[in-house]
């Protein structure tokens, strides 16, 4: 599986909303600046000085605070004087200035990007607005701006492929695992009819390495993380889950390693016996004759 289809298996990620994708440490949307393959980012402070823009998304107006910077250098040239200059004279170098940062905007909300002059107001500390920073392949800042938001925008920008899996906020995410130690199918009536004592054999143990079912969405075995529902078959699994984060799943599934040997299950490790997420049986293994097996100490009437 690809590391954004683990996410979209995983209910923390996969129901996030857009406005809390976008919150998040790992939102970082790959961008081009011109020709330059950059990263734009909204961990930005609030910037405390730009020059605002009224600029038109389609039918949503906005406004696009550009903050000073060397990468535009018509801009940087006159910034401690631009108050005194006349506005078509100020918007002819934003238009030479900034065009590359436009296209970016227009590929990022998916709209035209219209200039409609300079802004006759900043945005108030109430407002909701986003602060952005375009940062180059090394991880250096190139351009920082910020952008009145909306739901159109953040609509746009919060979506799933734009979460970095390789950030920590994603990386250390915990999750809940079943262990998972065999799976099999027995009559209705012999299942009916399971009481202490009775002994369920297991081949699969020490033969194959126990899986882990994660969530309820996704499998960690020898064939690596893939996609896992519950077919209503009997498992045999240990009686408490275990934790694993998202980095691990991450890292299993681009693995190529070939599978380990199966560490042997002591003797009287306890065990369940469970179907469509309900315990049936507890016990423990132990072994008839040459075989591992489940021996049963308690049973759950159907």
């Amino acid at each position: 599986m690809k590391p954004t289809e683990i996410l979209s298996s995983l209910p923390i990620w996969a129901n996030a909303s857009a406005d809390d994708l976008l919150a998040s440490p790992a939102w970082t949307m790959p961008c081009r600046l011109g020709e330059q393959s950059c990263t734009l980012r909204l961990d930005a402070p609030r910037p405390a000085e730009t020059l605002d823009l009224l600029v038109r998304f389609g039918d949503e107006e906005h406004i696009l605070g550009i903050c000073d910077s060397p990468s535009l250098p018509e801009l940087h040239a006159v910034w401690a004087a631009r108050a005194e200059m006349p506005e078509p004279l100020l918007l002819a170098l934003v238009e030479k200035d900034c065009g590359p940062l436009f296209q970016l905007l227009e590929n990022a909300v998916r709209r035209q990007l219209g200039i409609v002059g300079l802004s006759a107001s900043a945005p108030g500390p109430d407002t909701k607005l986003l602060s952005a920073q375009v940062r180059s392949s090394e991880g250096e800042a190139v351009v920082s701006f910020s952008l009145t938001s909306s739901p159109a925008i953040v609509s746009a920008l919060g979506q799933l492929r734009f979460i970095d899996v390789a950030n920590p906020a994603v990386r250390d995410g915990t999750l809940s695992a079943e262990v998972e130690y065999a799976t099999f199918s027995l009559p209705a009536a012999d299942l009916a009819a399971l009481a202490p004592g009775d002994a369920l054999l297991l081949p699969e143990i020490g033969t194959m390495s126990p899986r882990k079912v994660v969530e309820s969405r996704l499998a960690v075995g020898e064939g690596g993380v893939t996609e896992w529902k519950d077919e209503g078959t009997l498992r045999v699994v240990a009686p408490e889950p275990v934790a694993i984060n998202v980095g691990e799943l991450i890292d299993l599934a681009s693995s190529d390693a070939a599978p380990s040997e199966p560490a042997p299950l002591p003797a009287n490790t306890p065990l369940r016996l469970v179907r469509l997420g309900k315990t049936l049986a507890t016990g423990r293994l132990d072994s008839v004759g040459a075989q591992q097996a489940f021996v049963v100490d308690d049973a759950t009437p159907l």
